[in-house]
């Protein structure tokens, strides 16, 4: 299986992205340590609150080298709006029609992360009306068109009633949805469904730690037992082989390096529906 996917918008992400946040004082050390370690694809967010995304961009700075080139890499971050920030810290005026707050957010991402385009640019939210959350994709679009984005994606959207207006009114479609993925909202199955049919890439976040108690189930400790790998590795696997981009945000250079070995076996059609019993297929 090739370790990226090519999205909609004929840009390749890697099948496991490396996220950021909660990070602080560490973030540069690990941004670096995940991309020696051999991650290709690195989320963040414009969110002083919970992300240092000028940490980001000085770990990747410190990896870059004739080598390996900023092509090379696939780099996500996010527009926040005001009601996720720490008033002190906002990257942008508020006072600001919606538009320019996420031009001026992009501005600020270009220079944190030390670049001159984005691979993609989420909406870390939809907005309280359809009409507030166009206007944002409408900004996005513009910077698409002047080379400042490569595509379009929303995070926590966890409704279709707000997930299939944006992908039929926006002239430049979410390429990706990025989610919690946990019990409480069904695993995201038919938000998962709508993202298959329309050719949008769904990334799941707080994929580990929401689920402690399923990845302790039988048909998971079984696999991780005759594939001699960890539970975790089985899920990301699952995940991998049905389309799902996952997240991980680990500090260990050990669980690193076996995230990225998720791609060394393949679980059989059999052994994914045992796991998608669990997990909602």
């Amino acid at each position: 299986m090739d370790a990226c996917i090519t999205s909609a918008e004929g840009v390749r992400v890697p099948r496991i992205l490396y996220g950021t946040a909660w990070k602080k004082a560490d973030t540069a050390r690990l941004v670096t340590l995940a991309i020696e370690t051999g991650f290709r694809g690195i989320d963040t967010a414009c969110q002083p609150k919970h992300y240092d995304e000028a940490g980001v961009g000085a770990g990747i700075a410190a990896r870059l080298t004739a080598q390996l080139t900023r092509s090379e890499l696939y780099l996500q971050t996010k527009f926040t709006s005001v009601s996720g920030q720490d008033p002190a810290r906002l990257p942008y005026d508020p006072n600001a029609a919606l538009g320019e707050q996420l031009v001026q957010s992009v501005a600020a991402s270009l220079r944190n992360l030390q670049t001159d385009y984005l691979d993609c640019l989420l909406l870390h939210s939809p907005l309280p009306s359809l009409g507030q959350t166009l206007e944002l994709l409408r900004a996005i679009e513009a910077l698409i068109d002047a080379g400042k984005i490569r595509q379009a994606g929303i995070s926590n959207c966890y409704a279709l009633s707000t997930l299939e207006p944006l992908d039929r009114n926006a002239r430049r479609k979410p390429a990706v949805v990025q989610n919690r993925f946990y019990a409480a909202t069904g695993y995201d199955r038919d938000i998962r469904s709508f993202c298959r049919d329309q050719d949008i890439s769904y990334q799941s976040f707080w994929t580990l730690k929401a689920n402690r108690e399923a990845l302790a189930h039988a048909s998971i400790t079984a696999l991780a037992s005759g594939y001699q790998r960890s539970a975790a590795q089985i899920l990301f696997r699952y995940l991998s082989q049905i389309g799902v981009v996952p997240l991980t945000g680990t500090g260990s250079e050990t669980h690193m390096r076996q995230d990225l070995a998720i791609f060394d076996f393949e679980l059989s059609a059999a052994e994914r529906d045992a796991v998608g019993a669990i997990f909602g297929g």
